[in-house]
C-alpha cells in the first residue's frame, strides 16, 4: 500500500473521512457565510477579472514601452514580457463584496521602480475605457512603494518589482528561489506576498475546505476585533497561515471540523512555540530569517507564526502581552460556542456576534485623540500615531501600574468638527476612509511621507467656519484585581513625547492628547444601531463595602503639566470627558472647577481607583 503524503511537520491527527453530521455542518456552516455576505457575486467576480486583464495588457505594453525608449533591441523588447500577480485575500480565495485586490507587478531588469510611478499610470489611463479609473495615488516612498487604484469601483493595492532577467513570461512562477538573486531590500519585500500566498495555498491538502474555514475565521475575527496587525494581533496571512496548519493536521476534514478543531487546537497551543507549515529553509541571499537561537529580538516573540516562503520570517511580532490575552480569551469563547454548535445547541450566526468591546468591555478607556488643522496632514499624522499605539500598550503592561490588561480596539474614528461642533458628516473608522497615506503611515512608513507644508492657517469656509480633523483611537484598560490605584502618567507621557519628536511633528499642524473615557461617556458613534450603550450608576446606597478614596495629591506631585487646551482641541460630544481642572489663576491652592474639555488631571473614577495622566495637550 502506498504511503500517504504528510502535510506539514508532523502527521496528521485524524485522517477520518466526513461523517453525516459533519457533512450537514459544514453545509450550515456555508450557507450561514452566504447568509452574512461573504461571497460576492458572479458578476462582481468577473469584474475583478476583467481588471485583471487589463491591468496584464496594460503591464507588457508598460514593458514595452520602457523599453524602447532605452533604446532596446526589438528582439529584447518582443520577449521582455511581464507579468501580474496577487496575492491577499484574493489569491487566497476569501474576498468578498468590497475587497480589494492587492496585486504585484513583474517587470524585466530594465524596467525600474522609477519607470513605474512614471509611466504606468497614463499607460493605464490610455488603455482604460472613460471614467474606469476613479483615483489614483502613488505613493513611492512608502516602506513597500505602492499604487492605490480605484478602478471600476474595485480597489486595487498595485505594488512593483523587478526581476533580474531579461524576460518574464505569462508562465514564470515566483516559488523559484533563484528569482531572488540581485534583487534590492525593497523588491524582496514586494515579492514576498505573493510568494507567501502561493506556497499556503501548496501546503494545505484540500485547497476547497482551507478557504470555506479560513472565510469562517475571518469574519470571526473582524467581528471579535482581533484582525489588525499594526494594533498588535494577528492580520490576514497570520490567521491563514493558522487555518493551514489545522487542515494539515485534518486532512480529509471538513470546513466546518476544522474551524471546531482550530479553536480547540490553537487556544491550547504551547507558545511561544511557533507554528511553522514547513521546515524553514535556506537560500542564496545574505538575509536575515527567524531564528530565536541567534536572534534575541524573536526569542521575544510571544506568538511566533511563521511564514513558508524563503525568507521565513515571523508574521505576528507585533503582539504583546495583552492582546496575546485577548486572542486567548476569544479563541476559548469560540472553542465553547463551536463545541455547543455541534451539539446542537447552538447555530453558526452565534459564533460571528459582534465583539463587546465598548458596549460590555471595560469600565475605563484611554482615547488617543490625533488632530490636525488640514485633512492631507491628519492622513499622516493619525497613521503615525496608530503605528505607535501599540508602544503605549506595551508601556502600560510594563510599568508598575496595577493594570492586568491595555486592549487596542482595531481601528480608530475618524472625525471632522466645525467650530468645535461635530460636523455631519458620517463619523468613519480608519479602515473606511481607506486612505492610503493614513494606511502607509500606520504600517511604519510614516518617516518617508512628507508633511504637508502648512502655515499655520486651518482649513476657513467662506463664512469663516474652521475644521479640525481628528482621529481616536481607543485602548480598554482592565484593572487588576484588588487595585486601588492607577498611575499610567509615565507610559502615557513617554508616548506623547515619541509622537511629538517626530521630526515631521508640527505643532502648528499637529496635536496629540490622551484622555481618560469612562464607558458612559463613550461617544455614541462608537456604537452600532440597537447596541446598548453604558449608563452612568445611580448614585444612592449600597451594601457594597467602599473602597478607601486615596489621598489626593498636587499636580506637582503628579508631574502633570496643567494647561488649558487650544480651540484645535475642545472637541465636541465626539469626544465627551470631564476632568478637574485649576481655576484659570492657576494658584495652586485656589478653588478648582468641573470644566468639560478643559485639560487633563488626575481623575477620580466612583469606585475610589485613582487614574493619573499628565496633561497631555500641545
Amino acid at each position: 500500500m502506498a504511503s500517504q503524503r504528510q502535510w506539514g511537520l508532523t502527521p496528521p491527527v485524524s485522517m477520518a473521512m466526513p461523517t453525516e453530521q459533519d457533512l450537514a455542518l459544514n453545509d450550515s456552516l456555508i450557507t450561514e457565510l452566504k447568509d452574512q455576505n461573504t461571497f460576492e457575486g458572479p458578476d462582481e467576480t468577473e469584474r475583478r477579472a476583467n481588471t485583471l486583464r487589463i491591468l496584464q495588457r496594460v503591464t507588457v505594453e508598460f514593458v514595452r514601452f520602457v523599453g524602447k525608449k532605452k533604446g532596446l533591441a526589438t528582439s529584447v523588447i518582443d520577449a521582455a514580457g511581464g507579468k501580474v500577480f496577487t496575492f491577499g485575500s484574493y489569491r487566497l480565495g476569501v474576498y468578498g463584496p468590497g475587497s480589494d485586490i492587492d496585486t504585484l507587478i513583474v517587470a524585466p531588469k530594465h524596467v525600474s521602480r522609477d519607470d513605474f510611478f512614471e509611466h504606468f499610470p497614463d499607460l493605464l489611463a490610455k488603455a482604460s475605457p472613460s471614467g474606469a479609473i476613479e483615483e489614483l495615488t502613488p505613493v513611492a516612498d512608502a516602506h513597500v512603494p505602492i499604487m492605490k487604484l480605484e478602478y471600476s469601483g474595485i480597489s486595487i493595492d498595485l505594488i512593483f518589482a523587478r526581476l533580474a532577467v531579461s524576460s518574464v513570461p505569462v508562465s514564470l512562477e515566483l516559488t523559484d528561489k533563484s528569482l531572488l538573486r540581485g534583487l534590492d531590500e525593497t523588491d524582496l519585500r514586494s515579492i514576498n506576498g505573493t510568494r507567501v500566498t502561493d506556497e499556503i495555498l501548496q501546503l494545505v491538502p484540500q485547497t476547497k475546505t482551507f478557504r470555506h474555514a479560513l472565510r469562517a475565521i475571518k469574519l470571526w475575527a473582524q467581528r471579535r476585533a482581533v484582525y489588525a496587525n499594526v494594533m498588535g494581533f494577528p492580520g490576514g496571512v497570520a490567521w491563514a497561515m493558522l487555518v493551514a496548519r489545522i487542515c494539515q493536521l485534518y486532512p480529509q476534514a471538513t470546513g466546518s471540523v476544522v474551524l471546531t478543531k482550530f479553536f480547540q487546537l490553537i487556544a491550547s497551543w504551547p507558545w511561544p512555540r511557533p507554528v511553522m507549515l514547513k521546515n524553514i529553509e535556506d537560500g542564496p541571499l545574505q538575509v536575515r530569517i527567524w531564528n530565536p537561537a541567534i536572534y534575541p529580538g524573536d526569542k521575544r516573540h510571544l506568538m511566533p507564526i511563521i511564514t513558508p516562503a524563503y525568507p521565513s520570517m515571523c508574521a505576528t511580532h507585533n503582539i504583546t502581552w495583552s492582546t496575546k490575552k485577548i486572542i486567548t480569551r476569544e479563541l476559548e469563547r469560540a472553542g465553547q460556542i463551536t463545541n455547543e454548535i455541534s451539539a446542537g445547541k447552538k447555530q453558526w450566526k452565534d459564533l460571528f456576534q459582534r465583539h463587546t468591546f465598548f458596549s460590555q468591555g471595560y469600565k475605563y478607556y484611554l482615547s488617543v485623540i490625533a488632530a490636525s488643522r488640514t485633512k492631507e496632514a491628519q492622513n499622516i499624522w493619525s497613521g503615525f500615531v496608530q503605528s505607535r499605539v501599540r508602544r503605549l500598550v506595551a508601556g502600560i503592561e510594563q510599568s508598575d501600574a496595577g493594570v492586568e490588561l491595555a486592549h487596542p480596539f482595531t481601528k480608530g474614528f475618524e472625525r471632522g468638527h466645525l467650530q468645535f461642533q461635530a460636523t455631519d458628516i458620517k463619523t468613519e473608522t480608519t479602515d473606511q476612509a481607506n486612505d492610503i497615506m493614513q494606511a502607509v503611515a500606520a504600517q511604519g512608513a510614516a518617516d518617508n511621507l512628507e508633511m504637508p507644508v502648512s502655515n499655520g492657517q486651518e482649513e476657513t469656509k467662506a463664512d469663516g467656519i474652521t475644521t479640525i480633523y481628528t482621529t481616536t483611537y481607543y485602548i480598554g484598560i482592565e484593572l487588576m484585581k484588588d487595585a486601588k490605584s492607577l498611575d499610567i502618567s509615565y507610559p502615557v507621557g513617554d508616548f506623547k513625547r515619541q509622537c511629538t519628536d517626530w521630526p515631521q511633528y508640527n505643532p502648528d499642524l499637529n496635536s496629540i492628547r490622551i484622555v481618560h473615557t469612562r464607558n458612559y461617556d463613550l461617544p455614541a458613534d462608537v456604537f452600532e444601531p440597537g447596541e446598548n450603550r453604558p449608563v452612568r450608576s445611580k448614585k444612592g446606597k449600597s451594601n457594597k463595602v467602599a473602597l478607601p478614596v486615596p489621598k489626593k495629591r498636587s499636580f506637582s506631585n503628579t508631574g502633570m503639566e496643567v494647561r488649558f487646551v487650544k480651540a484645535c482641541h475642545k472637541l465636541a460630544d465626539a469626544d465627551n470627558f470631564t476632568t478637574i481642572a485649576r481655576h484659570e489663576n492657576k494658584d495652586p491652592n485656589g478653588p478648582k472647577r468641573r470644566q468639560p474639555g478643559n485639560g487633563i488631571a488626575t481623575l477620580l473614577p466612583s469606585n475610589g481607583t485613582k487614574i493619573s495622566l499628565p496633561g497631555l495637550q500641545s
